[in-house]
């Protein structure tokens, strides 16, 4: 017996035995709220394991929890035989379905709906994916329309007593399990129920990088290519057909690297062999159900006893069955060296995401092939957290010209495609030259400062098209070369190094300012974050404002943080109630002789970062972080995304009706 079946009970069941997993092997638990002590342990960051009832996740015993295939709208058998189950083997803390949960015909919508409006019972909490079928969008609609549901909740929406949707993707702890899941299908009809979106999709990715491992993963349909390298002989008839299969799960299954992987929707029972994750020690258990009430009597419920992975040794983490297969998603043999294993496929693009800046996409129409990328992040910050392993060029010359104010468009193609709308120069500089890197036309000079600044309103180098509203302390105006649409910079009208040096009396205004564009992107389905670099060399300040969808809002936080761990620091943290109070904390903390960044999350929280003397820190760390979010690194330098004066005038005008 392998490691995996230490401690397996065959409990006898109303209609066969359901064999409840203990030890080793993984399940799920069932808790309708989310545990918030030990979600947050992202990016290096360790929080204590999770407790209940004064109790750590390693002192409690296993959860117990059922997994289900489709459900089609037979509650009235699959409550029948959970509650058989939950008398002879239980109690269950949960049960988790994947699949098709909604009917497949009207004639059975009656029966989903007795349980839906409170005429029969859920004996125990439900959570399911499958939100599509006969009756999901009339049955859906009203659960996201009630206030109890708002806002984010990863662990579930209610739907009625025990029964909760896991709507979108997403990520939550039960009992110790780490729990991701994707509901939903592939779709490009842009249904707003039933299918997942590229949201959700880059939602799950950020959080595949958190350094703790994922207990299990939800999906509806099961990945492409999950039956490669696995033993002929077990593999269920029908399963080859690729209906049912997903390449979009079989990539996040490859980055997310769960210890299980439960999917429904192929009719059919199929646990394969456990198979290696490439460059990760822990094993991935396939666990494909079918419906149920199936005609072919293929099992439709399965029952498992798991030990949290954040309450497991290392070695017994790391232990390897002696059935386990090499991944089904390569054919590459790096699963028994995982630290020096090729990075998995995602990485690069990841990478790319980011912290790069990639000019060979642009050279490459040119016909010059992909060679001589060149490292963003060095020439920017004059360091990379990848050091010698960067796969990209860290070229001094280049650096120091781009320092001079040269356009790194024109020194990497000899030719830039802006022309003279660009705003760098487009002549290498020798020695002579001044090394810092300023816009043309920009000066320190008291003298000077109002006709040469970009930001005073009294410079004709203002771009005053893009100016959307102007008050006593401050104006907005719609960023040049946005990383995304509405993306705001709120600027003292007063010539300013910081939004931190101006009179406390200021912070109303600029308060009032920040609220307006929170509730202007809340009707939009997005939270803002603010961000601000405060370089004690600076001239005239901008606050930046960028709205980010609300699936991906939540993990900002743990972006920034993972961000800042690669480049070497930590930040200070602190949450708020209000805007207020987080200003004023940012006030007691603000030295003019110390740079620094702060970036204003949606939850209140604030980041704050000291920039010590000897220390490089990119100027445009908060949007490379932001841009590698959202999924458009190559936004991340402004100079990518400049547009005409037209076009940039027909946006502020937009702007400011909606606004």
């Amino acid at each position: 017996m392998d490691n995996s079946s230490k401690g397996e009970l065959l409990l006898q069941t109303c209609s066969e035995p359901i064999p409840i997993t203990s030890g080793r092997m993984l399940g799920l638990s069932g808790v309708s709220t989310m545990d918030q002590s030990t979600a947050p342990r992202q990016y290096g960051i360790r929080l204590p394991a999770s407790t209940h009832n004064g109790l750590s996740v390693s002192q409690m015993a296993p959860p117990r929890v059922l997994l289900c295939g489709d459900v089609l709208g037979r509650l009235n058998q699959l409550v029948k035989r959970v509650n058989s189950v939950n008398k002879s083997a239980g109690p269950f803390n949960a049960l988790f379905c994947v699949g098709q949960f909604f009917p497949d015909e009207p004639d059975r919508l009656d029966e989903l709906m007795d349980y839906v409006e409170g005429r029969a019972q859920i004996p125990l909490p439900i959570y399911f994916i499958g939100d599509y079928g006969v009756g999901a969008p009339k049955v859906l609609s009203a659960v996201s329309r009630n206030s109890a549901n708002q806002g984010f909740k990863m662990d579930g929406f209610k739907v009625c007593g025990n029964l909760y949707w896991l709507k979108g993707s997403g990520k939550f702890t039960l009992h110790g399990l780490s729990v991701a899941y994707l509901s939903g299908r592939q779709s490009s009809n842009g249904q707003q129920f039933g299918t997942y979106s590229q949201d959700d999709i880059d939602t799950l990715r950020a959080f595949a990088e958190e350094p703790g491992i994922v207990d299990f993963f939800l999906s509806n349909e099961w990945p492409s290519g999950v039956t490669n390298r696995a033993t002929p002989s077990d593999i269920p008839a029908g399963v080859l057909d690729s209906s049912g299969n997903d390449s979009t799960v079989t990539q996040l299954v490859t980055e997310i690297k769960p210890r299980y992987h439960i999917a429904g929707t192929k009719g059919v029972f199929y646990a394969r062999e456990p198979y290696s994750n490439v460059d990760a020690l822990h094993v991935t258990r396939f666990l494909g159900l079918a419906s149920v009430g199936n005609k072919e009597k293929q099992k439709f419920l399965h029952a498992l006893s798991p030990t949290p992975s954040s309450a497991m040794s290392a070695a017994e983490v790391s232990a390897k069955p002696p059935n386990t297969t090499l991944s089904p998603y390569t054919l590459v043999d790096q699963v028994d060296h995982p630290k020096e294993a090729t990075k998995r496929t995602g990485d690069n693009e990841l990478d790319s995401q980011y912290w790069r800046y990639d000019v060979s996409n642009k050279r490459q129409k040119h016909g010059n092939g992909g060679a001589n990328k060149v490292c963003f992040k060095f020439i920017s910050s004059g360091t990379c957290p990848r050091g010698e392993s960067c796969s990209f060029l860290h070229d001094a010359d280049t650096r120091e010209q781009f320092l001079r104010g040269v356009c790194l468009d024109f020194i990497i193609k000899g030719k830039c495609e802006k022309g003279p709308d660009c705003n760098f120069k487009h002549s290498l500089q020798d020695d002579g030259e001044s090394n810092s890197r300023k816009r043309p036309g920009s000066s320190n000079s008291n003298a000077n400062r109002s006709k040469e600044c970009w930001f005073c309103l009294s410079s004709p180098s203002v771009e005053s098209h893009l100016v959307t509203s102007i008050g006593e302390n401050f104006y907005c105006a719609l960023a040049k070369g946005p990383l995304v649409p509405d993306h705001v910079l709120i600027i003292p009208v007063e010539h300013l190094p910081n939004t931190l040096s101006l009179p406390e009396d200021c912070e109303l205004e600029l308060g009032k300012l920040q609220n307006s564009l929170k509730v202007y992107y809340k009707n939009q389905g997005k939270e803002a974050v603010f961000f601000e670099w405060i370089s004690k060399r600076g001239t005239h300040a901008n606050l930046q404002a960028v709205p980010v969808p609300s699936s991906k809002a939540v993990v900002l936080k743990d972006i920034f943080t993972l961000a800042a761990e690669k480049l070497g620091f930590e930040f200070v943290t602190k949450k708020f109630n209000n805007n207020s109070e987080g200003r004023k904390w940012l006030r007691t903390q603000f030295d003019k002789n110390v740079s620094c960044f702060y970036v204003g999350l949606p939850d209140g929280s604030i980041l704050l970062h000291l920039v010590e003397d000897n220390e490089k820190f990119p100027a445009q760390f908060g949007r490379e972080v932001v841009a590698g979010l959202l999924n458009v690194a190559d936004r991340a330098d402004w100079r990518n995304c400049t547009i005409s004066k037209e076009e940039e005038t027909k946006l502020a005008e937009n702007f400011k009706k909606r606004f």
